[in-house]
């Protein structure tokens, strides 16, 4: 059954390909608008749902020590003693991300329907959601590297497909490529890592490396290998998460991936791509842990992208900006857990994660749907009585991700910090970092809630037909049930969802300890009541992040004398801190300017010159030669004759 994991999106991905070539030239295909493709690709990945959910109950049934299902596919490649098979594997860990990415999946390819209904080509845009969702089951059912690879890459090109899906469109084709471009970045950081644990162990497989480095209840370093040689490993495969989970310097794509539909941002930010680094890094824990320089690293990386991003999320005006860097946030909130070696609270955080992302950009696709493609929270308000169910759900969002208690976020952002203080790699200065990117996190979604649901309407109600990023209807109006159905699942998620990660009796926790150790040594001086004492604060301090921003928004005045007094600043903000200026400035122009360079000065001016040299050199010898073509049989015979002769006097001088 392993194997139908995958297969179902990807027989979907086939059957809605053949659906939009045959409605190029069917009008009866046409017709049928988003409803047939979308409920087949909906149902190709609930039945994946449903498989992945049966192998968790079989799983759950084993012994703790055997809990793992594997099926050999086929043998890839061989050379010499090196082989590499197409495996899967179901385990501990790549059981949770498969019930993620196929269950929030579901309830984003449901609410696709919905709000690709107006769409021109949706049995192309089912078929590159199938293949995503194909893709990164791959990648978490790979038993070895290679099959991780192959869909790592996948996700890859299934970004660039459908971030630049209306390519039409100069601002998303772009940002497709930039997207593309940059993990391509990242990637050979992957490469060079993988090459690095093949000469240095010997293998590619997962249970195979474990077994060289695990002894007994710890990672110990294998005869012949120094740390310098698993830094450079582990520092390798992190440039690889650094661009495919859009850590810094390699971040900057995350946000313009914006550009494509809601229903692809909710998908890579939620459940599929951005997490991918996330399930590397904790899947080679014990590779990991035995890099003290490595793990800083991590944390650092992930500390400081956590607070950047929030910094600049606070002047957004664009709803989906906003949330694509609160991703970017989250995720260096996950890097920072794994980081301090809590290996366990950063894959509870992606879970969380899933449910509350997932319904906030899907929230902001209705809101968007209802607004005819307004994306400005500056132009919206008052959307609370005119779209109710949208609002009630991402209420839910909003609590989950401020942390307020007991809502998902907050039991999985409570153990990051604590981690963050209290385990033996964290440190005051980490938690510090993460608690202060709390505050603002609550800030700047509270500052997004409101303006979007609360105050006096700052639009006009439009007429006709909207032309916006939905094509949707004129006039603001709630959503169909087939987009607030979904809202309304992860909602539910987004409020008991954290209950299963509930410190010192985690269920979580004990599930993941066969791959993910769940017992994190906590520094010296230490004590266990100090974690309850940093909870209350963490809670504290996301309530004073929402007073604050409600009382800033709520106020007359207050928000623009505020923006006014540190104008300087927010301009800053508003501008991302200048870093796509500066990538610009610094690599992008000076880059394109050395290849136009090159291209005038070696390419035109050398190697073009040599290659129509020889056409000319060509062309003149023909013409030389040319004038002893002259159709008089009398001088071929003279010029034979003295070749003859030619040949006759240098047969004679050799022999003499």
């Amino acid at each position: 059954m392993l194997s139908l994991i995958p297969l179902f999106p990807l027989i979907g991905f086939v059957v809605n390909g053949f659906w939009y070539a045959l409605g190029q030239s069917s009008p009866g295909a046409k017709k049928a608008g988003a409803t047939v493709p979308g409920t087949i690709a909906t149902l190709s990945i609930f039945a994946s749902f449903v498989v992945s959910l049966l192998l968790f109950v079989q799983l759950n049934g084993l012994p703790v020590d055997a809990r793992s299902l594997e099926q050999n596919l086929f043998s890839w490649m061989t050379v010499g003693t090196f082989n590499i098979d197409v495996a899967l594997r179901f385990d501990s860990l790549s059981s949770l991300f498969c019930l993620v990415i196929t269950g929030v999946g579901t309830l984003i390819h449901m609410y696709s329907v919905g709000y690709m209904s107006h769409d021109k080509t949706p049995g192309k845009f089912f078929a590159y959601l199938n293949l995503f969702c194909f893709a990164m089951l791959m990648l978490v059912l790979g038993s070895s590297l290679p099959v991780l690879f192959l869909g790592w890459e996948g996700v890859g090109l299934c970004s660039y497909l459908l971030i630049g899906y209306w390519y039409e469109d100069d601002e998303k084709a772009s940002a497709g490529k930039k997207a593309f471009v940059v993990n391509r970045i990242g990637d050979l950081g992957f490469l060079l890592g993988m090459f690095l644990i093949f000469t240095t162990f010997g293998t590619l497989d997962f249970d195979f490396l474990k077994t060289a480095i695990v002894q007994g209840h710890g990672a110990v370093l294998p005869p012949g290998v120094d740390v310098g040689t698993v830094t450079a490993i582990c520092v390798l495969l992190f440039v690889g998460c650094m661009g495919k989970s859009a850590q810094i310097p390699l971040y900057v794509w995350l946000p313009d991936a914006m550009a494509g539909p809601t229903p692809v941002s909710a998908l890579i930010h939620a459940a599929t791509m951005v997490t991918s680094g996330i399930y590397l890094v904790s899947r080679l824990n014990f590779l990991f842990a035995l890099s003290p320089t490595a793990m800083t690293v991590v944390a650092v990386i992930g500390g400081l992208t956590a607070f950047v991003a929030a910094t600049i999320a606070v002047a957004q005006k664009d709803i989906k900006k906003v949330l694509a860097y609160s991703t970017v946030s989250q995720l260096g909130y996950m890097f920072l857990a794994c980081g301090v070696g809590a290996f366990g609270a950063g894959v509870f955080h992606v879970i969380t994660h899933a449910f509350f992302k997932a319904l906030l950009f899907l929230g902001a696709g209705s809101v968007i749907h209802g607004m005819n493609g307004e994306q400005d929270i500056s132009k919206m308000g008052g959307l609370r009585k005119l779209m109710p169910r949208t609002y009630w759900t991402f209420a839910a969002g909003w609590l989950a991700i401020c942390g307020v208690p007991f809502f998902s976020g907050f039991f999985s952002k409570d153990e990051v910090l604590w981690f963050a203080f209290g385990a033996e790699h964290g440190s005051p200065w980490l938690w510090g970092l993460a608690a202060l990117t709390a505050v603002m996190t609550a800030f700047y979604m509270t500052r997004l809630f409101y303006l979007t649901f609360f105050g006096e309407p700052r639009f006009k109600q439009p007429h006709g037909h909207g032309h916006g990023d939905d094509h949707g209807h004129g006039g603001v109006h709630e959503s169909p049930w087939a987009m607030t159905v979904p809202l309304m699942i992860l909602a539910v998620l987004s409020a008991i969802g954290g209950f299963i990660g509930v410190p010192h009796m985690s269920w979580l926790g004990h599930w993941l300890d066969p791959v993910v150790p769940h017992h994190v040594e906590l520094a010296e001086g230490v004590r266990p009541w100090m974690e309850f004492a940093l909870m209350a604060f963490s809670t504290v301090a996301a309530l004073i992040g929402i007073v604050f921003a409600w009382n800033t928004y709520t106020r007359a005045g207050i928000a623009a004398a505020r923006k006014k007094r540190f104008e300087r600043l927010h301009e800053t903000l508003e501008n991302k801190w200048y870093v796509d200026e500066i990538y610009n400035s610094t690599l992008i122009q000076p880059l394109i300017s050395f290849s136009k360079g090159l291209w005038k000065g070696f390419d035109v001016a050398v190697i073009d010159r040599i290659v129509l040299g020889f056409g000319r050199a060509s062309e003149w010898t023909g013409q030389a030669v040319r004038v002893t073509q002259t159709g008089s049989i009398q001088l071929y015979a003279f010029m034979i004759l003295l070749g003859l002769l030619a040949t006759v006097g240098y047969l004679v001088y050799g022999l003499a």
